[in-house]
């Protein structure tokens, strides 16, 4: 997670709910689009951030492990500029591995006209790295991507 986010909280050490009563309580208090940077070591965290964020439409734009069993996650406020674009294709590939993701979705995108979305959701593993390194090949733009559940990516992809 490269984005520097405008708050950090850290409840290592705290057991679930502590964790999203935090991260409410001060996603509350930041700008639409602003970030958080929440760090935690319990488990359930993120379960209950992303149940939280599908009912609140603030966005878990990625999580990243730390050392100690700790897991930072940055969560943006609903209602930013940056809010996920609307698809006019969705492929659902969870259940298929790697290159499965990609291989769809390039006939997919052959198929759509210049300027089109595809978001595609993937639960591979390896999906994320391999997305990036795709897009950034040139076969596709990589307008946003994000994980929308516990090892679940979502991916917007323009046809170039």
């Amino acid at each position: 997670m490269s984005e520097v986010a405008a708050v950090t909280l850290d409840v290592s050490g705290l057991p679930c709910p502590a964790p999203l009563l935090g991260a409410k309580k001060l996603i509350d208090d930041l700008q639409p689009g602003q970030t958080l940077r929440l760090i935690s070591d319990c488990p359930g965290t993120a379960d209950d951030l992303f149940a939280w964020a599908k009912v609140t439409g603030n966005v878990v734009l990625g999580s990243e492990k730390l050392a100690d069993r700790k897991t930072a996650y940055l969560i943006q406020r609903a209602g930013g500029a940056s809010a996920t674009p609307i698809a006019h294709v969705t492929l659902d590939m969870r259940g298929v591995s790697c290159p499965g993701p990609i291989v769809q979705a390039k006939k997919l995108l052959d198929g759509m006209k210049a300027g089109e979305v595809l978001q595609l959701v993937s639960d591979c593993p390896g999906s994320a790295d391999d997305i990036t390194s795709w897009a950034k090949a040139g076969a596709a733009v990589l307008l946003f991507s994000h994980e929308s559940g516990r090892g679940v990516h979502e991916f917007y992809l323009k046809k170039a």
